[in-house]
């Protein structure tokens, strides 16, 4: 019997297997911590990430600020995750950021568990997003998908991570040893 189709991919060394990308974000003793896993089966831990189809833009603004992530504090921090992922749709003409695509989960570091932030509770990040300054002109940009999540990590009493279309290339070794 032959072997689905989705299947024959992984059975030919010229085909590349299907996976998936994660930013998976958690606490220990030792703190918050924040990893990427590849479709490879590698992963690595950073400061700050992005993942997905427009997540350069989020990386350039995440790589500028992460070293500021670590004494911030939660409202800080989601503020530069939504910030992120703001960068991210800046480029396209037809998707904004709004409460309906947009999440903000807080990994609690004092023992509170996760918490997600959805429509309305989000509302004030993106309020406040409008009333900053626009972006500069000068920014990298990469229209070449739609989705990307951004995710800073700091030593905060919580972590916050965005959902929609999330971090910079931030490894937790700093940015002598920058992982690409």
């Amino acid at each position: 019997m032959p072997s689905p189709a989705p299947q024959i991919s992984t059975q030919r060394a010229s085909k590349r297997p299907f996976g998936v990308g994660l930013l998976v974000a958690g606490v220990d003793e030792n703190g918050p911590h924040l990893y990427q896993t590849c479709p490879s089966g590698n992963y690595f831990e950073y400061l700050a990430m992005a993942i997905g189809a427009r997540s350069q833009s989020a990386k350039t603004y995440l790589e500028r600020t992460y070293t500021t992530l670590a004494e911030a504090g939660v409202e800080e921090l989601i503020q530069s995750a939504v910030t992120a992922l703001r960068e991210t749709v800046a480029s396209s003409k037809d998707t904004e950021l709004t409460t309906k695509n947009t999440a903000i989960a807080i990994v609690g570091t004092d023992g509170s568990g996760m918490r997600v932030l959805e429509n309305a509770a989000v509302q004030p990040y993106i309020d406040a997003l409008d009333a900053a300054s626009p972006a500069s002109d000068d920014e990298e940009e990469d229209g070449d998908g739609d989705n990307a999540a951004a995710a800073p990590a700091a030593a905060a009493p919580d972590a916050a991570a965005g959902e929609a279309a999330p971090a910079a290339d931030a490894p937790a070794e700093g940015p002598a040893d920058m992982q690409t």
